[in-house]
């Protein structure tokens, strides 16, 4: 049985959240949770919205309406919206293009990882102008680790005929120190 909405205090409720503090402070779990609405009789709109990131995770920005319909509640309507969502904001935010001067200009376009609870290895592709191509997710791991390898790092990168490229990872305990893998 998925819990209702209203069993869930009105200060924690994705809506009200957003409304009280702003689209920005959102999770992306809670971001989708306000596309979609509600849930179903056997996930509440939290879970579904956690599973759906998840496959978004992994196909990123290619996601298909087969890929969101896969899920029970998700029919053509939830997984058309939720693919509006997708195309609207590539056509008008396009990471592609923006110029990176230094390593910290592309945390605006990573940042939303931050609140995963699993380590996220990012790697964007960047060209002869500085400017980004692509970011894509190499690996996910646990909370603490995630292993990637240098041909999973440069395979889509010599794809994108990059010139250089940034790699980044969240740090899901919060602890901002680089740990002694890090460096």
């Amino acid at each position: 049985m998925s819990k209702k909405i209203n069993d869930i205090p009105e200060k924690d409720r994705p809506r009200e959240k957003l409304l009280r503090k702003g689209a920005a402070t959102l999770s992306d779990q809670e971001l989708l949770a306000v596309l979609l609405g509600k849930g179903t009789p056997r996930m509440d709109v939290l879970m579904l919205a956690n599973r759906l990131a998840r496959v978004m995770d992994e196909k990123g920005l290619d996601v298909t309406a087969e890929d969101l319909k896969a899920f029970e509640g998700m029919g053509n309507a939830k997984a058309t919206l939720i693919l509006a969502a997708i195309e609207f904001f590539r056509r008008r935010i396009k990471p592609e293009g923006a110029k990176i001067k230094t390593p910290a200009d592309l945390l605006p376009h990573v940042r939303h990882y931050a609140d995963r609870k699993q380590e996220h290895f990012l790697c964007a592709s960047i060209n002869g102008a500085n400017e980004i191509l692509n970011i894509r997710v190499v690996s996910i791991g646990l909370i603490d680790r995630t292993p990637v390898h240098p041909r999973e790092v440069f395979a889509d990168v010599l794809s994108d005929r990059a010139s250089a490229i940034i790699v980044a990872h969240n740090h899901p305990t919060g602890d901002l120190e680089p740990s002694a893998s890090d460096v």
